[in-house]
């Protein structure tokens, strides 16, 4: 056992060297805190197991497999550039480790400072809050999940790669008030709208990023009651945050991918013609054309101006 731990430990220093080259060729890893952070952090430790697509459904990848070849098969997958499905009920996918370039761009994004304290909802492996770790120091870092089991798991990837973070089992949609105040809240899952928690645990000026419909909602926090901000450029697919209030809109299938993150936006508000027509009248509007603003008890999604003409109410939270 020991020799297959270090057989890991060399194969997957250099996958992950390999990873790094490849993630910053991209220019998805500019900053070289976060450059040290997908260097050091073996990934491989968070995925002892996951999926991949096989005849009939699911077939499962994991370190301990007496193949030689199937367990080097684990351990590039391990390490390529993709996301990998980590937990599967009844042929759903319940949590998955997100695609390490996209990891990269949401850390990028959120901003962090030295001291700065981090709310994670969604602790998935435990990867993204170990990256968080060792940029911020574990003190720092709390991360949350429904699933019990989601988070031990979590917890015993995180200690085996040395960081203890806090690790809460709770309905990330409620936040985690028992740490709070926070300087940045990231979701590494799908949310219909902006739970209202986050906001009143959030400092003045921090900043929280969330999957929103495909896309990526970047918000800056004036009060409890206030926030206001627009989507990154770039699409996201994450599994639907479980406790939620409210139905995560679907984006449209048939549609073109911008379409259907307009069609994710407004689905409950306009049916699929109007939103064609005033998708196609405004020239095929990207991403970052859109915001959501939040005040008070209301939240609404919007192009080019939270005051224009064009907005549409967001669910209850």
């Amino acid at each position: 056992m020991e020799e297959r731990r270090d057989e890991f430990a060399e194969a997957g220093a250099r996958a992950r060297r390999a990873l790094v080259r490849e993630v910053e060729a991209d220019g998805a890893l500019t900053d070289p805190a976060w450059r040290a952070a997908f260097t050091d952090v073996p990934r491989h430790l968070f995925v002892p197991y996951y999926y991949v697509p096989g005849t009939g459904g699911y077939e499962r990848l994991w370190s301990g497999d007496p193949d030689p070849g199937r367990r080097d098969q684990w351990l590039r997958g391990a390490y390529e550039d993709m996301a990998i499905a980590t937990r599967v009920r009844d042929g759903e996918l319940l949590s998955s480790a997100s695609q390490p370039s996209l990891m990269a761009l949401m850390l990028h994004a959120l901003d962090v400072r030295d001291g700065h304290d981090v709310l994670e909802i969604g602790a998935g492996t435990g990867y993204h809050a170990a990256l968080l770790c060792h940029r911020l120091g574990a003190e720092h870092v709390t991360t949350v999940d429904l699933d019990e089991e989601i988070t031990e798991s979590a917890r015993t990837h995180l200690a085996a790669a040395g960081y203890r973070p806090a690790v809460v089992a709770a309905d990330g949609a409620r936040g985690c008030p028992e740490r709070a105040p926070y300087d940045r809240i990231v979701a590494t899952c799908a949310v219909p709208s902006v739970p209202y928690p986050w906001l009143a645990q959030c400092r003045p000026g921090a900043l929280v990023l969330t999957p929103l419909s495909t896309g990526l909602l970047l918000l800056r926090v004036r009060d409890p009651a206030h926030a206001e901000g627009r989507f990154l450029a770039t699409s996201a697919y994450f599994v639907v945050l479980r406790g939620a209030a409210g139905r995560v809109p679907r984006p449209d299938p048939a549609g073109d991918e911008g379409f259907g993150f307009l069609w994710g936006l407004v689905g409950g508000t306009l049916d699929r013609r109007e939103a064609l027509s005033l998708w196609l009248r405004e020239r095929r509007p990207e991403r970052e054309r859109f915001g959501v603003t939040v005040s008070g008890d209301r939240q609404w999604a919007w192009l080019d101006d939270p005051g224009g003409p064009y907005a549409w109410p967001l669910p209850d939270a």
